[in-house]
């Protein structure tokens, strides 16, 4: 089955973009430049990655191609390389060393296209001493700090984001910010170069505001007593009787003003700026939370400017009314998923087509880009003939 391929709008169209198999942050990185108009092929392996998730409900391949190359063969190197000719970004996410190992490093990249992006996504960086160590997102924000920062219990532990946070945050849209940095500057200067994102560099920055205010005397450096990490009784989740939740983010004074006349606690309003009675305050609106669930309090607060939200499931986000009515998900294929970001006003991105499924593209993208080598077997029948 070939998947539909349509001619790309949005910012991006016309970049060519290869895409070395991985799992992670690497395919939502070229998933993102994908719904922005990029025709990304990603190069497959053959058996596929191992993780046992059904190809055409990964949504992270989305408006992509896919080809199947064995880099393990002798010609596969080369065939990668033909790709890379053609391309302006070439993103793979091994440990150090393999990419160049299998034929495809960086130096033999740019020598093939001295134009070309070569975006790194690792978790620990091209350099360092865990530079070649195994790791996953929770211990690459463990050590930047960030994770340390995540829970409402100061002697309780951390609480674990899932993976957005380090995969996703710090890594993928960091890798994105890099390439298309690097874009400018080769589409400008006709020089390519390498884009080493690591995950704990990007999760590390992410976290710029909480150090300047931990210099100031702000922050303290440790979790759940910050204004921002649940510390705070009005900046935090509080449960309903129905066993939902409502999230509180009154921070400014006339909206915790809004929020705590609609609540029905004027009468412990007060202790807002008393930290000595902030124990109390928790008390007093995680008490009235209880008397109601989480419909009737989102009817009392909607469309008011006391900042209170409920906490919806992944299942239950597609219908808030907000969300509906500017299409923040969308239906493709069968598939639920959020649509394309950010939006442009002149060259929109769009969900073109669905997940692609390994190797289902090759003839396609042998054809549009010119690279014969994606299909041997049809090159030896045109010599033969």
């Amino acid at each position: 089955m070939t998947t539909p391929h349509q001619p790309a709008g949005g910012p991006l169209a016309g970049v060519r973009v290869v895409e070395l198999a991985g799992i992670g942050p690497g395919p939502f990185a070229a998933m993102l430049l994908a719904d922005l108009g990029a025709d990304v092929v990603r190069v497959d392996r053959p058996g596929g990655p191992g993780l046992g998730i059904d190809p055409a409900r990964d949504l992270t391949n989305r408006n992509k191609r896919s080809v199947l190359v064995d880099l393990k063969t002798d010609d596969g190197p080369g065939t990668v390389l033909d790709l890379v000719a053609r391309a302006d970004v070439l993103i793979e996410g091994y440990r150090p060393g393999v990419a160049e190992r299998l034929g495809v490093g960086p130096d033999t990249c740019l020598a093939r296209n001295p134009r070309l992006v070569y975006g790194r996504m690792t978790g620990w960086g091209q350099s360092g001493p865990l530079a070649r160590t195994a790791g996953h997102d929770i211990g690459y924000i463990a050590v930047t700090g960030t994770l340390g920062m995540i829970g409402p219990d100061p002697d309780g532990p951390p609480t674990v984001p899932a993976n957005l946070v380090g995969d996703y945050a710090g890594g993928s849209l960091y890798l994105v910010i890099g390439v298309l940095a690097a874009l400018q500057h080769a589409r400008t200067h006709g020089e390519g170069q390498v884009v080493d994102a690591a995950i704990v560099d990007g999760t590390a920055h992410l976290a710029t505001m909480i150090h300047g205010m931990l210099a100031a005397g702000g922050w303290q450096d440790r979790r759940g007593v910050n204004l921002l990490d649940g510390g705070c009784p009005f900046y935090g989740t509080y449960a309903t009787s129905d066993g939902g939740y409502m999230a509180v983010g009154a921070l400014e004074q006339r909206f915790y003003d809004e929020f705590a006349r609609l609540l029905g606690i004027e009468d412990v309003a007060a202790a807002r700026h008393d930290l000595g009675r902030w124990g109390e305050l928790r008390a007093a609106v995680a008490e009235r939370f209880r008397t109601r669930t989480r419909e009737e309090w989102t009817a009392v607060f909607e469309g008011t400017d006391a900042c209170v939200a409920p906490v919806l499931s992944l299942r239950e986000a597609p219908s808030h009314p907000h969300l509906a009515a500017r299409g923040t998900f969308v239906e493709h294929g069968g598939l639920v998923q959020p649509a394309p970001a950010p939006r442009f006003s002149v060259t929109p991105g769009a969900l073109r087509t669905g997940p692609a499924l390994p190797g289902a593209d090759t003839a396609d993208v042998a054809r549009d880009w010119a690279v014969p080598s994606l299909r041997p077997d049809d090159a030896a029948k045109e010599t033969s003939a």
